[in-house]
């Protein structure tokens, strides 16, 4: 007998067909205000509670990857979507109602509330969801398998995490490509399901009223989905030349180390040999492109290690940045259910999150910590995420959120920028503060790791976009994939890709369905509110060297903010906090300005951009 995730009672209770569906909204211009209110409490009470219980399934699962967890993940998924979704189709009857602000804008977040909104109907609802979790749980458990003598079998096989760390440590091309190639193994057989699913959220999205779920996604940014298109193309030329001056400098120094041949000072770089998987950052490859006589410039892996610091203490530090800035300490259950360190006896989701189990002060984060400078970042990041979601944990349930999807990741990355020499003298990690003749390095390898993001972060909603759009057909989507990176990034796939992969798959967010234009918003609002902090904590000199760790002052702007939720439009959140509803990327420039020029000298004589006709899929 074929086993599937049944839906519980409460589901199929709560389905509608369309048509009756359609009846009930013949009906709405009886509706009235107090109908809406009354409407929106039951709504959000419903809501809450399922929200809960998605959350302790989601926990459960990303901890302990089993055939039962996936289904007890997908039945809560689906019930939430669906109430959701029934809860924003009942909704429309009170469309054309004066509603009051606060009301109006709870009703706009409901619609909104999904990011695979489930079709109405049932058996498409418990599909669409269970084609989300086993896809999700395919990229967890996803290994390459390689010969080596030395392990049992004559082989071993390494997860996301250990590829990523060769990837980053590698400097045999060979080998890079091997498990370049290695790692894209896992996705071809997701190309089906997430053909279905795209098709299947579509669908959801169109009962909603939007044209398809990319438009629906577009509208969560206050603004209208083209306008917010066209703001995303807009701040992307703000920081482009940046990002062409980087990418410049970084080929060439490759050519000097792999060769010309490899390497062309005039073409794409090849994607296996930026240090990362997916050539979304260039930090690991700093040894190869570090200025010259950047001898003062200090490795923060090795300080870490040097200290003694363990996955506890890592984050006993970000902790202790936060309370530096006025915010209370972490409750004791956050020490006791997060979770550090892999578990050796099983498979977890080891990609960092933060989470909240009851929307109030059961926060945790879920990560394999590695002793690093990268996870100490990490650390930071995630806990921003924490401190934000106990902020607005008074707000009702549709204002509890960062004001856009770019302001929870702007936030966490904020605070890790004040992540300065400074700062690690501060805490203990180091002896003295380097002087300003190690800037340029410092520079750099953020630069690696935050200009080098810029363009990625563009193209992985852009690939979606025309997905559910229907611009891009199955039939294309590895070349539509490979065609926005050549386009943004300038990075090429060191072998022929054709449709026989799935190369988008390959990376978490597409087969979690996690919208990721959020993280490119949240590149140019970070350093917008690291600039505004800065300003509040009163800081004199460069904006890279400015850490607001101890500024109660910065604390006190940057808790108010945070405390409004999503109560507020993005725009006017922002105000709170900067002064101006703009999102601006020149605090990226003001940042990286000493860079820039030293860039630019460097590069003299060298062609800036690239040849698309040099691809090799």
């Amino acid at each position: 007998m074929k086993t599937r995730v049944a839906l519980t009672g409460l589901a199929f209770l709560l389905l509608a067909s369309p048509a009756v569906m359609a009846q009930e909204y013949a009906a709405k211009t009886a509706a009235t205000v107090a109908d809406a209110e009354k409407f929106m409490v039951e709504t959000e009470h419903e809501l809450h509670e399922l929200e809960i219980r998605e959350a302790r399934a989601g926990w459960v699962n990303a901890n302990f990857i089993t055939f039962d967890t996936n289904g007890m993940v997908a039945e809560a998924e689906t019930n939430y979507g669906v109430a959701l979704q029934k809860r924003a189709l009942e909704a429309r009857k009170f469309e054309g109602l004066d509603l009051p602000p606060d009301l109006a804008r709870k009703y706009k977040l409901l619609k909104l509330g999904l990011s695979a909104p489930p079709p109405g109907d049932a058996a498409k609802a418990s599909e669409i969801t269970e084609l989300k979790v086993g896809m999700k749980s395919a990229y967890a458990s996803g290994k390459y398998c390689r010969p080596n003598p030395e392990a049992e079998g004559g082989e071993e096989c390494l997860g996301i995490t250990a590829l990523g760390k060769l990837m980053g440590t590698s400097r045999d091309p060979a080998e890079l490509l091997d498990l370049w190639i290695g790692w894209r193994r896992i996705s071809p057989p997701m190309r089906d399901n997430y053909t279905r699913f795209a098709a299947l959220s579509n669908e959801g999205a169109r009962e909603l009223g939007f044209e398809d779920t990319g438009v629906m996604w577009r509208s969560q940014y206050d603004l209208a989905p083209d306008a917010f298109a066209a703001e995303v193309d807009r701040l992307w030329e703000q920081v482009k030349p940046l990002y062409l001056s980087l990418h410049t400098y970084v080929r060439t120094k490759l050519g000097e180390t792999y060769g010309t041949d490899v390497v062309s000072p005039e073409a794409m770089i090849p994607a296996h040999l930026l240090g990362n998987m997916w050539a979304q950052d260039w930090l690991s490859i700093y040894d190869l492109v570090a200025p010259p006589g950047d001898a003062s410039a200090y490795e923060l892996t090795d300080l870490l290690v040097e200290n003694g610091y363990d996955a506890r203490t890592m984050v006993e530090g970000g902790e202790n940045f936060f309370s530096s800035l006025g915010f209370a300490p972490l409750p004791e259950t956050f020490w006791e259910r997060s979770l550090f360190n892999k578990p050796a006896d099983r498979e977890v989701v080891c990609h960092a999150s933060a989470w909240s189990l009851d929307a109030a002060d059961d926060i945790r984060i879920k990560m394999c910590i590695e002793i690093d400078g990268e996870d100490f970042s990490t650390v930071h990041h995630e806990l921003g995420h924490n401190y934000y979601q106990r902020a607005y944990k008074a707000q009702p349930f549709f204002f509890r959120g960062g004001a856009n999807g770019g302001f929870h990741e702007a936030l966490g990355d904020a605070v890790a920028l004040s992540i300065t020499p400074e700062y690690l003298a501060q805490i203990g990690l180091l002896d003295e503060v380097p002087g300003p003749e190690s800037d340029l390095g410092l520079l750099m390898q953020r630069a690696l790791d935050k200009v080098a993001f810029l363009p990625f972060g563009v193209v992985l909603d852009k690939w979606r976009w025309q997905v559910f759009a229907g611009d891009v057909t199955p039939d294309d989507y590895n070349a539509a994939w490979w065609d926005l990176r050549n386009r943004y990034q300038g990075v090429v796939a060191p072998v022929a890709r054709t449709e026989a992969d799935f190369d988008p798959g390959a990376k978490y967010h597409i087969p979690a369905n996690v919208s990721y234009t959020r993280y490119f918003i949240a590149s140019v609002l970070q350093f917008q509110f690291h600039r505004a902090l800065c300003e509040a904590a009163g800081f004199e000199g460069p904006l890279h060297r400015c850490s607001v760790y101890g500024s109660e002052e910065a604390g006190e702007k940057l808790i108010a903010m945070m405390e409004l939720g999503k109560s507020l439009p993005g725009p006017d959140a922002l105000y709170q906090l900067t002064g101006t509803r703009e999102m601006d990327a020149t605090a990226i420039l003001d940042y990286f300005a000493p860079l820039k020029a030293w860039l630019d000298e460097q590069n003299a004589g060298a062609v800036e951009g690239w040849e698309l006709e040099t691809a090799s899929n």
